[in-house]
């Protein structure tokens, strides 16, 4: 009966493991999505909400610092500068072992307007690590890549 038990559980953990990083994989995919709409809808709030306090952030060829960043988006923002469209595209997720780890991928497809009135549009690759904190999802590290046009 011992044995039979130990067989059953054996067999049943590893279905188990699935059903939770399927679970995983589709809570980072609608924080994917709801972290692209906080920055395309201009909520500034809740699109840095997504991130944690020490992200590593790297876009237009450096490193950001978080705090930098968001006072450098509510000024923007304040001056009457914005996102005008922010759509991602096939997004996929991988989630590592043990199930607190994350990597979101995505095409993006981005137009911003300066204070000044100048849009600036841009096609992008996007990876975001997301890791599970005190229960809590955060981006821990962000990487844009600039996609050059094609002529």
């Amino acid at each position: 009966m011992k044995k039979l038990l130990l067989c059953l559980f054996a067999m049943i953990m590893p279905i188990l493991a699935q059903a939770s990083h399927h679970e995983t994989e589709a809570d980072v995919r609608a924080l994917a999505k709801a972290f692209n709409k906080a920055y395309a809808t201009n909520k500034v709030e809740a699109y840095f909400g997504h991130y944690a306090e020490d992200a590593e952030l790297y876009f237009y060829g450096q490193r950001q610092d978080v705090s930098a960043y968001h006072q450098e988006w509510k000024a923007m923002m304040a001056a009457g500068g914005g996102v005008e469209k922010n759509e991602m595209s096939d997004l996929k997720v991988q989630v590592m072992a043990g199930g607190n780890i994350a990597i979101a991928t995505y095409f993006v497809d981005n137009r911003t307007r300066s204070p000044d009135g100048k849009v600036t549009a841009a096609k992008a690759f996007e990876t975001d690590v997301w890791r599970k904190m005190d229960g809590e999802w955060k981006i821990v590290n962000l990487h844009f890549s600039e996609i050059a046009a094609t002529e």
